[in-house]
């Protein structure tokens, strides 16, 4: 399984959804949105213009933020 998470510097819920990711030994790739303009033209195009962070992308889908990540969890889908 493969993880994006993209963020930025100043999002507090961004360093919760990664705690919560490490918690759960989930390894993720972070895309830090708010340090290179081609990221975030990627951002814009993989989440179909989201602007709120984070935005988690697995195995290439968007499932959106950090109430979606932790719906999928409680539902079971990473076990």
């Amino acid at each position: 399984m493969k993880i994006v998470v993209y963020s930025t510097h100043t999002c507090p819920i961004c360093v919760k959804t990664k705690a919560l990711l490490n918690k759960w030994n989930l390894p993720f790739e972070q895309k830090m949105i708010d340090e290179d303009r081609a990221l975030m033209a990627e951002f814009s195009e993989v989440t179909s213009g989201a602007r709120m962070v984070p935005q988690i992308v697995i195995d290439d889908k968007h499932i959106g933020g950090f109430s979606d990540l932790t719906e999928l969890h409680m539902d079971g889908f990473f076990d």
